[in-house]
């Protein structure tokens, strides 16, 4: 019976051990703002290599309101052995607690995740959680307006002022942008060429107070792939040129899904080559007001 106790003690300490990695994955622990990485310059590197940029395919890499919330997109087929492997996406999230990140939660990708300003809500694609707490609520529809079977949105993304913009795969690769007035949501309408030219137009992501948009997009004149683009809004009320964002951020291989953190502080985005080996980068986001125009 002595024996026996020992075992059954033995044999849930390996289960809780099991446990521990398995929810942290092998990560270390990483203490300080930003996942407790030393900041860019004005050159684009890799966001936590070796730790979140790994090899493989990891996405949509962004910070929450607030900066102590991060997370991005992985495939978990890759921890998936056998013939019978399926594609995955999950997003995994980590939470920033008593100065230490540590992951505190997972869930099947349904869009790309994008958070309002206030941080209250989660957008993915044409739904949304919105913030209880310490969590987050079901997925919910943002209705009819947006949940239509002949678009295709991949990623929303909204202003202060409640304005979306998002992208529609299933309409040639457009992005339309929808706004507020009066407090009643207008219907989306396709932005213009500045926008719209090019192919794989897709992935916008809107500044809180509307300065300015960045999308990635394949056009003549680009690195290669899809570069990501800028354009700035004027006093009109128009939007500017597509500006490429310049050889700092953009190379020959896919950059796509910017975003800037909440505090203005860096850019995040995508780099990769034919899908299959995708990693996360950063950069300081000065390089924005550099492309501004004089």
């Amino acid at each position: 019976m002595k024996h026996l106790y020992f075992f059954i003690v033995l044999l849930l300490s390996m289960l809780l051990l099991s446990s521990k990695s398995y929810s942290q994955e092998g990560f270390p622990v990483l203490k300080g703002p930003y996942m407790g990485q030393q900041p860019p310059g004005m050159m684009a590197e890799l966001f936590a290599p070796g730790i979140i940029s790994k090899q493989g395919w990891e996405l949509e890499g962004v910070f929450a309101p607030g900066m102590k919330e991060f997370y991005f997109t992985l495939d978990r087929s890759e921890y998936t052995n056998g013939p019978d492997k399926k594609f995955s996406p999950t997003v995994i999230g980590y939470r920033q607690h008593n100065n230490i990140w540590t992951k505190y939660i997972e869930f099947p990708r349904r869009g790309e995740t994008a958070f309002s300003p206030d941080g209250k809500r989660m957008h993915m694609a044409e739904g949304y959680k919105d913030r209880i707490g310490e969590g987050w609520s079901e997925r919910k529809s943002l209705g009819p307006m947006f949940d239509r079977k002949d678009w295709g949105i991949m990623r929303l993304t909204v202003s202060s002022q409640g304005t979306y913009v998002f992208d529609d795969y299933k309409s040639k690769d457009v992005i339309r942008i929808s706004r507020l007035k009066d407090g009643k949501r207008q219907a989306p309408i396709k932005m213009g060429p500045a926008v719209n030219s090019g192919t794989y137009t897709a992935h916008p992501f809107i500044a809180a107070d509307e300065s300015y948009l960045i999308w990635d997009s394949k056009r003549e004149g680009g690195y290669g792939d899809s570069d990501l683009y800028i354009s700035f809004r004027q006093q009109d009320g128009t939007w500017g040129p597509a500006i490429n964002m310049g050889d700092k951020v953009n190379s020959d291989k896919w950059e796509a899904y910017a975003s800037v953190t909440s505090d203005g502080k860096y850019m995040l985005f995508n780099r990769g080559v034919d899908g299959r080996d995708v990693d996360i980068y950063w950069v300081d986001a000065q390089i924005i007001e550099t492309l501004k125009p004089q």
